[in-house]
């Protein structure tokens, strides 16, 4: 990302260990991550993951990912979109979704993509964990296994990733669509931010996927926990995705740094201390960090009961 805002950054603020890994600091709005966990101790063995022998809406025989076409990816067209936000644009916007001095939001031209229907869940991370070998932390996996995974480090969904990508370009169980672009060089990974967004609020710049006011109807948060993926409807939101706002905050591969957004400086900070963005809130959040323009940043060892991620397939 580009330096040209004129914001600064503040301190990292650390804040109690079961609070939130997102601080509203007053009037600047920044969103900042806790430090990771004090002395977080135990392992689950990847010997030991049970998975069901069925889940309902789930492949047992293609790692629990979706059973439809696709495998649960959803394509979102090559186009522009609105990106960023400002009191004058959404009043319950934060200072660091401002694209610019000039601009309360920018437009971003994407090339195609393809996401996850839903949140990576229980079932499906203990596919990975048990097919890897991994060992996984001890509360990762405590969920039902329809639930979004959380208590996942940046590292562990990227590790996810990794493997993902490479059983479904070993496998003949993926479908002939993806089998192709995987084959033409592009790869299962994290959405970039904005990748995240476009596929969050569509084209249109609207506040919540739904494009309507704020509504438990669509959404879980303002609760006490995650609930199974696709659990709420939201045929307006685009892209027929799932939870996009809600149930988890979701893991990024883009680091957090000041609007307007690009690629071209992603490396620039990464030796200094980088926060890495989640977006979308959790089941613990209020209306307004569930906003699909909302922005945090977590340290990338951080794992916490309100943090997952889903994956894209993508060119870049």
């Amino acid at each position: 990302m580009t330096e040209e805002s004129n914001v600064e950054a503040p301190a990292i603020p650390v804040v109690g260990l079961s609070a939130l890994a997102l601080l509203v600091l007053g009037v600047a709005g920044w969103l900042w991550a806790e430090r990771p966990d004090q002395g977080r101790t135990g392992v689950t063995q990847s010997s030991a993951v049970a998975l069901p022998a069925e889940l309902a809406g789930f492949r047992a025989d293609a790692w629990f990912l979706p059973d439809d076409v696709r495998l649960g990816f959803m394509e979102v067209p090559a186009g522009m979109f609105l990106m960023g936000n400002d009191a004058g644009t959404d009043a319950m916007a934060f200072d660091n979704e401002h694209w610019s001095a000039t601009q309360a939001q920018g437009r971003l031209d994407l090339p195609s993509f393809y996401i996850a229907r839903y949140e990576v869940t229980v079932a499906q991370f203990g596919a990975f964990a048990r097919d890897a070998g991994a060992d996984v932390d001890i509360e990762t996996l405590q969920g039902p296994p329809d639930h979004p995974v959380s208590s996942v480090s940046w590292p562990d969904a990227l590790a996810y990733c990794r493997w993902l990508d490479k059983v479904l370009r070993q496998s003949s169980e993926t479908p002939s669509e993806l089998a192709k672009l995987l084959a033409s060089g592009w790869r299962v990974t994290l959405p970039t931010e904005a990748q995240w967004e476009k596929a969050a609020r569509g084209t249109d710049g609207r506040a919540f996927p739904w494009n309507g006011p704020p509504s438990r109807d669509y959404a879980n948060y303002g609760g006490a926990g995650t609930t199974p993926v696709g659990t709420f409807p939201c045929p307006e939101c685009p892209f027929a995705l799932f939870d996009m706002s809600g149930n988890v905050w979701e893991w990024t591969r883009s680091p957090y740094q000041p609007y307007p957004f690009t690629t071209a400086d992603d490396r620039d900070r990464l030796a200094d201390d980088a926060l890495w963005v989640i977006r979308g809130g959790s089941f613990s959040d209020t209306e307004r960090n569930v906003r699909a323009a909302v922005r945090g940043g977590a340290d990338p060892g951080a794992r916490r009961p309100f943090m997952g991620f889903r994956v894209v397939i993508s060119s870049d």
